[in-house]
């Protein structure tokens, strides 16, 4: 599945709201999330025979696709996490936690084609 960049932005738009596509795109763009995406795959819906979860595994890995394939948006919620992680004030860490959270929440309301 090759995916033309949005407005020149050098980030590639997000594929059709599927499994199979979102694999395509994160195979292409996001190579280094692969692994986790099929082990999560084969362990959550392959290997039980139930679909019941793909809605789940769906906005999970959307998610995570639309942070991984844009490079300055991951290194933020990776710093802020980082950073969370390091704090020794627990409310300056709660703070970090809620920014970085609220990134990840817009990110998975990303819609295909954006």
């Amino acid at each position: 599945m090759t995916t033309a960049p949005i407005a020149d932005s050098g980030i590639p738009p997000m594929p059709e709201r599927n499994p199979k596509a979102l694999r395509a795109a994160i195979a292409e763009n996001a190579p280094a999330l692969l692994p986790d995406f099929d082990a999560h795959w084969q362990r959550a819906i392959a290997d039980t025979f139930d679909l019941a979860p793909v809605p789940a595994f769906l906005a999970r890995w959307w998610g995570e696709y639309a942070i991984a394939r844009d490079p300055l948006l991951e290194a933020k919620v990776r710093r802020l996490e980082d950073e969370a992680a390091q704090a020794a004030d627990i409310d300056r860490a709660r703070a970090l936690l809620e920014e970085a959270g609220h990134l990840r929440r817009e990110a998975r309301q990303v819609e295909p084609g954006q």
